[in-house]
């Protein structure tokens, strides 16, 4: 008797996997909802759309970009970590996401719990802008007025904590100037007073920066990646002045905890393939954004490592969200 419950109990399985796998192998059904965690127009959400559009082609099912901006993720965050595993709620983050346990008190979810890394997608530069007309020609002429008077340059960011912030922090940590960060509502905020001589410099990021440096209206004086960035060929990286520079901001995939692999991995071959369609390729390349497309492990190890990167820096410099 007991032998022929055990085998009741395989058969039973058994039919249970075949039709978790059949059903996964119809996915999606019914419209695929990707949350934003900001305001439409901007990077991410220009990134959600584009990807958006790709794969709903493959799958012949709508996908519904959702923004809902607040608290630097969070909001959006903590909607998707209550949404169910099945596949059909997905978030895109931008880099923020890993910091984020750092500049809140306390988060309504846990970064490295509750979610489940689908593909790391994209990333760009940030970059060190100055006015046209600036006297600073280069990084290291910026460094030796920074260090001939220490606490007399200021840089505009996207708010404290943004990927913008962290680039500002790490230079003043690694080069041992003295800069004072001006914390902004956004990238575009703080381009308008660059321009207008409010403040010496600005780290952007790549999307918000292409059209004013095409303008010529300002002028990059590093891209804050290891590498020189494949859009601006001429602009040295940080690291040449600064050795051991190298930080950016990137955008992932991200679904709820509890997903089956199997559904994760079709997840994130879909979306790879989107990647490198043309049209994304091209959409991507003119904001100046390079297309990654990762496994799902390659993803969550890139997230732990930027927790504990940025979080001493955070710490040291005691950043807290606006």
């Amino acid at each position: 008797m007991g032998k022929r419950l055990r085998m009741c109990a395989v058969v039973a399985a058994a039919v249970l996997s075949s039709g978790a796998a059949s059903a996964q192998s119809g996915f999606p059904s019914r419209p695929v909802h990707i949350y934003v965690p900001y305001p439409a127009g901007g990077a991410v959400d220009v990134l959600a759309r584009t990807l958006g559009d790709a794969v709903s082609r493959q799958w012949g099912q709508g996908v519904v970009v959702e923004n809902r901006p607040g608290a630097g993720g969070v909001v959006a965050s903590q909607a998707l970590a209550a949404a169910a595993p099945d596949g059909y709620t997905l978030i895109v983050v931008a880099s923020g996401h890993a910091t984020n346990p750092f500049l809140y008190e306390k988060l309504p979810y846990d970064t490295l719990k509750d979610f489940t890394p689908i593909s790391l997608l994209a990333s760009s530069p940030n970059i060190l802008l100055v006015k046209a007309d600036s006297p600073f020609k280069t990084l290291a002429d910026l460094i030796a007025q920074a260090r001939a008077k220490p606490g007399s340059l200021a840089y505009g960011h996207a708010g404290n904590g943004t990927s913008t912030h962290l680039a500002g922090e790490l230079l003043k940590n690694l080069a041992k100037i003295d800069i004072n960060p001006i914390p902004y509502k956004g990238g575009a905020p703080a381009i308008n007073d660059l321009l207008g001589g409010q403040i010496p410099m600005s780290f952007n990021n790549g999307p918000e920066s292409v059209g004013q440096l095409a303008a010529g209206s300002v002028r990059a004086l590093a891209v804050t990646t290891a590498s020189r960035a494949s859009f601006l060929p001429d602009v040295p990286s940080m690291s040449e002045t600064v050795p051991g520079y190298d930080t950016e901001v990137w955008w992932g995939l991200l679904g709820p905890t509890g997903m089956p692999p199997d559904l994760v991995e079709k997840l994130s071959h879909d979306f790879v393939v989107a990647l490198n369609t043309d049209a994304v390729k091209q959409r991507l390349g003119k904001l100046g954004a390079s297309p990654i497309g990762s496994s799902p492990t390659a993803f969550d190890a890139k997230i732990r490592a930027d927790y504990d990167k940025w979080g001493p820096i955070i710490k040291g410099a005691g950043m807290k969200a606006e």
